[in-house]
């Protein structure tokens, strides 16, 4: 058999890993989705590895967001060997997709510019932020405090170059309509950044010096990552009220509305908690304050979400099956118990905790049954061999009568 070209491989990848509506088939031509396989496919596992690297989301990263904060997330429910076994498992996720997206990047450069140009795609990219300071935050927890510093140095540069280049980019090379484009993924770009406020947070009471940066750094992200969300949510607004939602539209990263909420909770909450700093006294009260009512605003999310997940899925009865979307469910799910956590414990809103609790143990339920459908679909479409078309099928004519 001879070699497959990266061309073949990017067009079979595209016609049997995955496939993307076009602009205005269903609102805003974003939805990813399972195809069945065609007559042309990878040949072999290798033709099949390179076809999903090809394709690969820019934001799968938030399967190590989902996996670090339910590490925290069992943590805080005084589980320390799952929550060990989760953090180890998210090292390994982080290190399998770095190498994975250096792949991408180095082989296939054009479809990596592609998405970052694509303002359907492209604020998946602040999952690499998100997911680096997530997995950050979790090993400071356990005294790791220099590769956490390491992990928030490698954060914040890949942050200052994304949240201004992404949305410039997406305005200025993306489709003609760029409202039209616009879904749950932009409310990564406050994700991240708020991101950024809790490993520096989280890091300022085990550091001797540069205490005093460390607080200013979480007090200004903290406050950009505020006006990102209103920007995103302003945006995705304007998306809804001019195009409308298509079933097939509600994708799972709408979830990360809320758990955007959440992040800045857990990042106002432990900046609270930090040392005298002139950042943090000149505002300290000012971000309590605000803390309660982003949970409050949070909490609020969860019935229009859980009604667009019975809408989509049981009324209209879009199939529901494994996509790197879901974990943009999962990481909000196990943020929000986190966030609860950090204000009982900060006394600013003790039945915030109960709450958490409660909701911590759903978060570990859903994170169980997508790590297992994404075993299973990765067994399915990277190391089973496709079925073969029949004769028939490969003879049938491509026009009608």
């Amino acid at each position: 058999m001879g070699r497959v070209t990266p061309e073949q491989e990017g067009r079979a990848a595209r016609g049997w890993l995955t496939s993307r509506a076009p602009a205005g088939a269903s609102g805003g031509g974003s939805v990813s989705r399972i195809s069945p396989p065609t007559a042309e496919r990878p040949a072999g596992l290798g033709g099949r590895v390179r076809g999903a690297v090809r394709t690969l989301s820019p934001g799968y990263l938030a399967l190590v967001m989902a996996t670090g904060i339910m590490s925290v997330a069992m943590s805080e429910h005084g589980l320390p060997g799952l929550s060990l076994a989760l953090l180890w498992l998210a090292v390994a996720c982080y290190v399998v997709l770095v190498v994975l997206y250096a792949w991408r990047l180095l082989r296939y450069r054009a479809d990596a510019g592609g998405d970052l140009r694509d303002p359907a795609r492209a604020f998946g990219f602040f999952t690499i932020v998100a997911g680096t300071d997530v997995l950050g935050t979790r090993l400071a927890a356990d005294g790791q405090a220099l590769v956490a510093f390491a992990l928030l140095t490698a954060a914040g540069a890949a942050w200052l170059a994304l949240v201004y280049v992404v949305p410039w980019l997406a305005a200025l090379h993306g489709r003609s309509q760029v409202i039209a484009e616009v879904n749950g993924t932009w409310f990564i770009w406050a994700v991240a950044t708020q991101s950024v406020a809790v490993l520096s947070a989280t890091l300022e009471p085990a550091v001797q010096t540069g205490r005093a940066a460390l607080a200013f750094l979480a007090m200004f992200c903290w406050s950009v990552g505020i006006f990102l969300y209103g920007a995103a949510a302003v945006f995705v607004a304007a998306r809804i009220l001019f195009y409308g939602l298509s079933p097939r539209d509600l994708t799972p990263p709408y979830w990360v509305a809320m758990g955007a909420t959440a992040i800045t909770v857990l990042a106002g909450a432990r900046i609270v908690a930090m040392a005298s700093a002139p950042a943090v006294d000149a505002t300290r009260h000012l971000i309590a304050g605000f803390s309660v009512l982003f949970w409050a605003f949070g909490t609020w999310l969860f019935p229009p979400l859980i009604a667009a997940w019975v809408w989509r899925h049981i009324v209209h009865k879009v199939p529901l099956g494994y996509e790197a979307a879901l974990w943009a469910i999962i990481f909000p799910l196990g943020m929000y118990s986190v966030a609860a956590y950090s204000l009982d414990a900060e006394g600013h809103l003790p039945i915030a905790g109960v709450i958490g609790e409660v909701e911590g143990w759903v978060a570990l339920a859903a994170w169980v049954v997508t790590f297992a459908a994404m075993l299973c679909h990765l067994c399915r479409t990277l190391l089973q061999e496709p079925p073969v078309p029949s004769a028939s099928a490969m003879a049938e004519p491509s026009g009608g009568p």
